[in-house]
């Protein structure tokens, strides 16, 4: 069960992923949304 242990005063822009990484920092990725379909092949 996730707990809230504290706020950091973030302010989150629309279309990053927040996450804490590796080392336990919080890092920002943006979001792949949008992609544009590939023709098939026949």
């Amino acid at each position: 069960m996730a707990e809230k242990v504290m706020k950091c005063g973030i302010k989150k822009e629309k279309g990053y992923l927040y996450f804490i990484d590796k080392k336990g920092d919080i890092s920002r990725a943006k979001m792949a949304r949008g992609r544009k379909r590939t023709k098939r092949r026949k």
